[in-house]
């Protein structure tokens, strides 16, 4: 069992840049790979980046390839997204989420891939 909490969320003029953190209860084999989704009302869960914590090797989504970095402090079972020039359509609950699909030492953000989900913290971007 790994619990997720996730932190740094708020609200933001566009442009702006927020970091976001998902502290997860240890590392372990069923987390092998952290990644990072969004909903937003009315919208299908999106996955917008992952991380293989074993070897740091990550994924994006086209959307925000450029602007946000996932990161992780593997020694605080801690992983990060960092989100610069944020847009309103960036704006969502972001979810935090761990799992242990991994394919040829990569993650990727598919939500059926994961079994560990935090409880969300949302992001606004306003105009």
């Amino acid at each position: 069992q790994v619990q997720l909490v996730e932190s740094g969320g708020g609200s933001v003029q566009a442009g702006g840049s927020l970091r976001l953190s998902c502290a997860a209860s240890r590392y372990t084999s069923s987390s092998d790979c952290m990644a990072w989704f969004r909903q937003a009302p009315g919208n299908e869960r999106e996955g917008v980046a992952s991380i293989y914590t074993h070897v740091g090797t990550t994924v994006y989504a086209d959307s925000v390839k450029g602007r946000f970095t996932i990161s992780q402090d593997y020694a605080k079972n801690t992983v990060y997204l960092q989100m610069n020039s944020l847009k309103p359509e960036d704006s969502a609950m972001y979810y935090c989420a761990a799992g242990s699909w991994v394919v040829g030492s990569m993650c990727y953000p598919q939500a059926p891939q994961y079994n560990y989900w935090g409880q969300g913290t949302q992001v606004t971007v306003s105009s």
